[in-house]
């Protein structure tokens, strides 16, 4: 299927590289859209893709020293000052006129802005897209991942006025989509504004290969033993993660040598998260292994050796006791892996995954008698264990999966003709 006029898309983020969910939702969104005739472009502050169809603006990314200053300026605070509003309109002017270029370099016929209209990271690169999107009419489908008013850190700020105006705009040629339908019930209810639920999504159709007899040589590389159990926390260290539950699981298995493998460094949150669990885990008695500095995305030109596909081969369980997540690219990645999982009941998984039917173990915050035998009945029982992962595998496949983006994103698009 093809639509006309629209033939060249352009991808708008902070960073479009590594392992980041958005990173990995712009990946699967251009995958789809490529088999549907369509070419992809992307613009942003760190690009992992061919220098080709890339356009790099070092002051897109949210690590950018002038980004970082402007947002200790602004929030946590409830006034700011005249220089930071000039700094702002400054590099703001700058960053739009990146995105004409962009546009024109390309012939850009639509953008997809991926939680740079949602998260305000980077202010200056929010209004630049929204008075774009404004002086252009270009057809634009905002993706939302996390929203501003989900996140304490932003909720005393001095920059109310921009996030109002940017995060997320209402203009006449954006279509709006969120990935959960708690998102969309707020935008709805604070802004009026309409949108479509596309879930994160994963490629099931194509089912993974060498599963049984892939040899994981990155045991050895990291320290675990072809007898010793491999459980993978494949996420960032940060609070919202309760990586101290996964301690607690490892903890209460009672392995000869215990140990959790994390697979993502702390991000854009700091380190302070990162020291507490290495102490509280060196407390439990349960090694912290991060591996993040070994790991790449398929498109890194870099000395990382494995993928995170690589990491889901070797683990033998995978532990995601988030207290909040956006969607779960992690869950359903454990689940296309053929990993049986430990999940913490957050909210959206309350709301869109459990009532679909997946068997998982399921935990309300605290780790109990009952999580780990069930635990323990997985790790032994083999028949179990691959009744439990091919009924996942089923479910995602009907709800999660490619053709669900297809049908939903290919229908946005002919919205604009």
């Amino acid at each position: 299927m093809n639509i006309q006029p629209i033939k060249n898309v352009g991808f708008i983020s902070t960073r479009i590289a590594g392992t980041d969910g958005v990173s990995l939702e712009i990946e699967k969104w251009a995958e789809v859209l490529k088999r549907n005739r369509f070419d992809c472009f992307y613009f942003a502050g760190e690009i992992d893709r061919d220098g080709a169809i890339s356009f790099n603006v070092d002051e897109a990314h949210f690590e950018h020293p002038d980004i970082v200053s402007i947002n200790k300026s602004v929030f946590g605070v409830t006034n700011r000052s005249r220089e930071t509003s000039n700094f702002i309109h400054k590099i703001q002017e700058k960053l739009k006129s990146a995105l004409y270029e962009f546009r024109k370099k390309f012939k850009i016929d639509l953008i997809i802005p991926e939680n740079a209209l949602t998260i305000p990271v980077n202010i200056p690169l929010g209004i630049a897209i929204t008075e774009f999107i404004a002086e252009t009419g270009i057809p634009t489908i905002a993706h939302h991942h996390d929203f501003y008013w989900e996140r304490d850190r932003f909720l005393i700020n001095a920059c109310q006025d921009y996030l109002d105006k940017a995060f997320p705009p209402d203009l006449h040629s954006m279509r709006h989509v969120v990935i959960n339908s708690p998102a969309s019930e707020q935008l709805s209810h604070r802004l009026g504004l309409s949108n479509t639920i596309i879930p994160n999504v994963y490629n099931y159709a194509k089912e993974p290969e060498g599963l049984e007899s892939y040899p994981c040589e990155l045991r050895n590389k990291i320290g675990i033993k072809e007898d010793e159990l491999f459980v993978l926390q494949p996420t960032r260290v940060v609070p919202r993660k309760w990586i101290e539950r996964s301690i607690e699981i490892v903890h209460s298995l009672k392995l000869p040598n215990p140990a959790l493998v994390i697979s993502h460094a702390s991000g854009d949150e700091g380190d302070e998260y990162y020291h507490r669990i290495m102490e509280y885990s060196k407390y439990m008695g349960v090694k912290i292994i991060p591996i993040d500095h070994l790991i790449g995305s398929n498109h890194a030109n870099n000395d990382k050796k494995y993928t995170i596909a690589d990491v889901y081969k070797c683990a033998d369980i995978i532990t995601y006791p988030s207290g909040y997540e956006g969607f779960g690219n992690a869950f359903l990645e454990s689940i296309y892996y053929n990993k049986p999982i430990i999940v913490n009941r957050y909210s959206i998984y309350v709301a869109d995954i459990e009532p679909k039917g997946f068997d998982v173990v399921a935990i309300d915050g605290v780790v109990t008698a009952k999580t780990i035998a069930k635990i323990n009945q997985i790790l032994e029982d083999e028949e179990y264990r691959g009744k439990m992962v091919k009924k996942n595998y089923d479910l995602a496949k009907q709800f999660f999966s490619f053709e669900i983006l297809e049908k939903k994103l290919i229908y946005i698009m002919s919205t604009f003709d």
